[in-house]
């Protein structure tokens, strides 16, 4: 089997290549200097070339504020056209196509009950609109995809908000995070293992939803994260941090357990990451 990642580079993109690594399975990871997927000609060349059967779409734009503003053109370039072009790739070369979206398709407006597959759209943010307009391109091209959308994502790579609140602790005693906006974290390991699970195990094609289990606010989120450290944390709300882009008070997913796929809970799944970056 072919693999191909896109956004090799990425948060998740290096995660699944240290996962594959481990599973001594062969795959290939494609950055932008490798495969620009706003480039039409240059993505019909690289599937023409490399010929790959499975497709984990990892590329993306998710700078979410900046997207309200400077960055609207390059947001939907590369989230909306460029999912456009691998999907239309993949159509034509009979590869399956794994998309990566996102909790900001919902509104947000809810105070309980999770967001199910299935539920109304209605992105308030850019970054939300041009993720659901990528998982239109998807369904509209393809028939062999996993469409799985994720949320408040963390791990080894990359910039997250687990890095951001080790690092304000070693030079604040006191720190201020958000209580009133409520979600699920994601590991990276976790989407990652999930992401090849659908594969492997031949999971009937659609759209499904991955994060850890439970919920939390960002203010929990923080409190477990900073637990052994010496630093208070205190919740306040949203109105004292206004951001460009639209948060929603209320993202919580529907899981989905009915792939027999276990979803480990969120602070089982923190716990384990920490251990590992303290290893190092």
């Amino acid at each position: 089997m072919k693999i191909l990642i896109t956004g090799g580079n990425g948060q998740l993109g290096q995660e699944l290549q240290h996962l594959f690594d481990e599973r001594q399975v062969a795959y290939q990871a494609a950055d932008v200097k490798e495969l620009d997927i706003t480039n039409a000609d240059q993505v019909e060349a690289y599937f023409a070339a490399h010929r790959p059967e499975v497709v984990y779409h990892c590329a993306a734009y998710t700078a979410v504020d900046k997207a309200e503003g400077e960055g609207k053109k390059a947001d939907e370039l590369v989230n909306a056209v460029g999912t456009k072009i691998i999907a239309q790739a993949c159509a034509k070369y009979d590869a399956l196509l794994i998309y990566v979206s996102t909790d900001y398709v919902f509104d947000g407006t809810r105070t309980s009950g999770e967001y199910l597959p299935d539920d109304p759209k209605g992105p308030r943010n850019e970054y939300g609109r041009t993720k659901l307009l990528g998982e239109q391109a998807v369904q509209k091209y393809c028939t062999k995809y996993y469409i799985v959308r994720t949320a408040w994502v963390y791990g080894q790579w990359g910039h997250n908000f687990v890095y951001t609140m080790l690092n304000l602790a070693k030079t604040h005693d006191q720190l201020t995070v958000v209580a009133d906006q409520v979600g699920r974290p994601t590991w990276t390991r976790t989407l990652a293992e999930f992401l090849t699970y659908l594969v492997e195990h031949q999971i009937a094609y659609g759209v499904y939803q991955c994060s850890n289990d439970g919920q939390c606010s960002w203010y929990e989120f923080a409190q477990e994260i900073l637990k052994d450290q010496p630093v208070k944390v205190l919740p306040v709300s949203s109105d004292e941090y206004p951001t460009a882009a639209f948060r929603p008070h209320y993202s919580v997913m529907h899981l989905a357990k009915e792939t027999g796929f276990k979803f480990p809970k969120w602070q089982d799944a923190l716990h384990e990451f920490m251990g590992q970056i303290e290893a190092k």
